[in-house]
């Protein structure tokens, strides 16, 4: 089995959903301290809330933290109850009502310019009851156009998530959209590796490689096959010494998402660093043993 050469720089990250106890700051600095190289930004409340009075005096400040820090950033906008505190994740882009999300995106994107992060990342949402699936394809390669004119202004690319139970759930549902948007150059992947475990034919080594192409930036966590829970890295399925090894060549942020964990954050993200590094380096043992279930 071919492994990551030991001296292959990856850039571990941490998507901030998994410190939603946190002030922003602090989990920066956490992150930091415990050797990660960046951050994937979930754009909410209490972290750059994106309608939150003052907000480019807060984006001005974190990004003299994240430069001071050292850390790269990507702007993530999964947070659950952004834009609707009774329905998760609705207005989606393709519902009949996705003006509130548009403009949300067109708000990352900017969040994102004055960061100096390079992606932002975003999902289609779940299928309308009564809509076709051409209808809802078509509707969404339309507001993604209009997104793209505005990455194209402020010079983000965007990284679009295939997402289980969604319209776009897998990398043929990605590839779809993506010749519909005619190959936009601005128009690339976020590869989350535990979703292609939980959803792909292929295996996930395969997955990565057909994925790397178009990949901007990569999240990961353990999971089951067919099961949508994000999972602490030995809690699931995953090998992961022959997935980090088809990473080589990808130079972006590599995000552990476990949005569910902030209770017990500074430790889980412990955990996680210690466990990549040496899966990274082949010692699955060891990266077992790091995790607590060796």
């Amino acid at each position: 089995m071919a492994l990551v050469p030991a001296g292959d720089i990856v850039k571990w990250a941490y998507c901030t959903n998994g410190f939603g106890d946190h002030r922003l700051a602090e989990a920066l600095a956490i992150l930091q301290d415990l050797g990660y190289a960046g951050a994937a930004i979930t754009l909410d409340r209490g972290h750059l809330d994106p309608y939150a009075p003052g907000l480019a005096a807060e984006v001005s400040r974190i990004a003299g933290l994240l430069e001071r820090l050292g850390l790269d950033a990507v702007v993530e906008t999964g947070g659950r109850y952004t834009l609707d505190p009774w329905r998760k994740h609705h207005p989606t882009l393709i519902s009949d009502d996705a003006e509130r999300r548009v403009e949300f995106l067109t708000t990352a994107m900017r969040v994102a310019a004055d960061l100096g992060a390079p992606v932002v990342h975003l999902w289609s949402g779940v299928k309308p009851d009564g809509m076709t699936e051409e209808e809802a394809y078509a509707r969404l390669a339309d507001r993604c156009e209009r997104l793209l004119d505005e990455a194209d202004q402020v010079g983000v690319t965007l990284g679009f998530e295939p997402e289980p139970g969604m319209l776009v759930a897998d990398l043929d549902g990605f590839e779809r959209l993506r010749v519909m948007l005619g190959a936009h150059p601005r128009f690339g992947l976020t590869l989350d590796i535990g979703h292609c475990h939980c959803v792909e034919r292929d295996d996930l080594p395969a997955c990565v490689r057909r994925a790397l192409p178009y990949t901007v930036h990569v999240q990961i966590e353990d999971m089951r096959r067919e099961v949508h829970e994000h999972l602490e890295f030995g809690e699931g399925e995953i090998d992961f010494v022959p997935v980090l090894a088809e990473l080589r060549g990808y130079s972006g942020l590599v995000a552990v998402e476990l949005a569910r964990h902030s209770h017990a954050a500074p430790q889980v993200a412990r955990r996680s660093i210690d466990f990549l590094r040496r899966a990274h380096e082949g010692r699955v043992a060891d990266a077992g043993r790091a995790a607590g279930r060796g």
